[in-house]
């Protein structure tokens, strides 16, 4: 049988609880898994933790985490994340949207030699004005960290025992987990998955979603592309507004010897009456302050660091076995 845990954050769905337990338990027995059931109560104020606690005492397999208050899906996720043993890793909404019966798909696409596969909501059940913005942003993650998924938000996910022991969650980075995979040199897929009407609760998504989301992409890609260099990025900024600064310098430098040239008939030419030296001070201050900031950023950076942090290995050669090996 292959050993399956599975990641549920849960957040008010009480009404979920048995039926996703009762589906996920088909998809488990009609595929020959293993199933270990992970829930995370993300401080549901309903009977959520109740129907928790109920599944708990007649299935040994159902491990219930209760947090004091919500404190997001990063954090149940986190929560769900320490308690793995398994190699393999599902996440899944509470709210029965995403159909288990979908998993081999996503089984069937990790053994060809991925480490995460999303589901894609290819026909997503929900209002347009879910859809729509979720189809930007999408885009907007494809194109400024190259990987290009069709649904970035889906939270149905199976991973590999090493991701979830890599990836580090925090504020609401739950929706970059691929992207922050990939970074990590985790070969990432995508498989259409079915998606079904939500038929109780509601969403716990609203408008400054997409606010709080464009700005945790700049995060991502800050993280990324520049987590243990930010003074290449920050820095690169100083130099070149140091750069345009010297530029409006040398320039007024050259006008005000050549309007002292009687020569040349020029009118005397007055520096505190140009804007453009005021516009050369600020460059240069502008380009010291992010000088500045990425030296300091560079030295939190190279004390905080670990060893974990700047590489990721997949395997070791064993010379007593004479075979490649895993090492966990």
């Amino acid at each position: 049988m292959t050993p399956i845990t599975v990641v549920v954050p849960i957040l008010n769905e009480s009404e979920s609880v048995e039926e996703l337990y009762r589906q996920l338990q088909a998809s488990a027995e009609a595929n020959d898994y293993r199933l270990r059931l992970v829930m995370v109560d993300d401080g549901s104020t309903d009977d959520t933790w109740k129907k928790i606690c109920e599944l708990g005492k007649r299935d040994p397999n159902v491990l219930g985490v209760r947090f004091r208050r919500n404190f997001g899906k990063a954090a149940a996720l986190t929560a769900g994340f320490d308690e793995v043993e398994d190699p393999y890793v599902v996440t899944i909404d509470g709210d029965l949207q995403d159909d288990p019966a979908e998993l081999p798909l996503l089984m069937a696409k990790l053994q060809e030699g991925y480490d995460v596969v999303s589901g894609w909501k290819i026909d997503r059940k929900d209002p347009w004005h879910k859809t729509l913005p979720s189809k930007v942003f999408n885009g907007m993650v494809g194109w400024l960290t190259g990987v290009k998924l069709h649904d970035h938000n889906c939270g149905f996910k199976l991973y590999r025992r090493e991701v979830v022991g890599e990836v580090r969650l925090y504020g609401e980075l739950h929706r970059f987990v691929p992207v922050l995979a990939d970074a990590r040199g985790f070969k990432v897929a995508e498989v259409p998955v079915n998606h079904r009407p939500r038929k109780f609760g509601h969403s716990k998504y609203g408008a400054k979603r997409i606010v709080k989301g464009f700005l945790d992409l700049l995060t991502v890609k800050f993280i990324t592309g520049f987590g243990q260099r930010p003074q290449h990025l920050l820095g690169g900024f100083g130099l070149v507004s140091f750069l345009v600064g010297f530029g409006l310098l040398g320039y007024l430098a050259v006008m005000w010897c050549l309007t002292r040239i009687e020569l040349l008939g020029l009118p005397e030419m007055h520096l505190h009456e140009r804007p453009a030296l005021y516009y050369a001070l600020a460059f240069f201050l502008i380009g010291g302050q992010f000088l500045t900031v990425g030296l300091l950023s560079e030295m939190v950076t190279g004390f905080l660091i670990r060893k974990s942090d700047m590489f990721s290995v997949a395997e070791y050669t064993d010379p007593r076995e004479n075979e490649v090996t895993v090492r966990h």
